[in-house]
């Protein structure tokens, strides 16, 4: 073991002509370590010259990355799709009112404004009883020169009132509008023929109302 040592750094202090270097395996990069007989120490890829000490280093040959794979190219767009939009505009179902008379009839109307009339006003007034001669009773007060006679109602002018009306639930109107067609239909058999135009007229409105307000039945 120790003459093995010896041989070997003996080997490290000849020179460079001295040693045999066999060529690097071609995968690899052989460097010469060159020592001057200064002690100065250069790196080289040849040789050692003269009475240089020489030692030389194999280290792997570095290689290129390998090429990255190109990029996929950017999908195309996905195409835009026009959207056909729809407006659907609901008309909301006709209104029915029930309305009361002053003498407690009934009737059905379209709107909620009952059948309009005038009603006189009346408030109490005073009228003289006078006639002829003597003394006249005394005047009331705040009479002034109006004739007077307590406690008679005098008329003072009119008002217009309307008889009162109430919406109808939406069942209750689709079943109203079925009494009426069913009832038309039992009036024109007997009906003239004058008046059997109305009836009809009257039908083909209802049934469109049927049709669009409470499912065509």
């Amino acid at each position: 073991m120790r003459t093995r040592l010896l041989l070997l750094g003996l080997l490290t202090l000849l020179p460079a002509s001295a040693l045999a270097v066999d060529p690097p395996p071609s995968s690899n990069v052989r460097i010469y370590r060159c020592v001057g007989a200064n002690g100065a120490v250069s790196l080289q890829d040849a040789p050692c010259k003269g009475d240089h000490r020489q030692q030389v280093l194999d280290m792997v040959r570095p290689k290129d990355a390998p090429l990255a794979a190109p990029l996929p190219a950017p999908a195309a767009p996905a195409p835009v799709i026009e959207r056909e939009v729809r407006v659907v505009t609901v008309q909301p179902p006709q209104p029915m009112y029930e309305c009361v008379s002053p003498e407690g009839e009934r009737y059905t109307s379209d709107n909620n404004e009952g059948n309009p009339r005038w009603v006189p006003t009346w408030a109490f007034g005073y009228v003289s009883p006078h006639h002829g001669h003597g003394p006249r009773p005394p005047r009331p007060p705040g009479a002034g020169g109006v004739p007077w006679h307590p406690g008679v109602a005098v008329p003072t002018g009119s008002v217009l009132v309307r008889d009162t009306c109430h919406a109808l639930p939406q069942q209750e109107v689709c079943a109203r509008l079925k009494d009426r067609r069913w009832e038309l239909i039992r009036r024109y058999n007997s009906a003239l023929q004058s008046e059997r135009k109305t009836l009809v007229r009257e039908q083909r409105g209802i049934e469109a109302r049927l049709n669009q307000d409470c499912g065509g039945t």
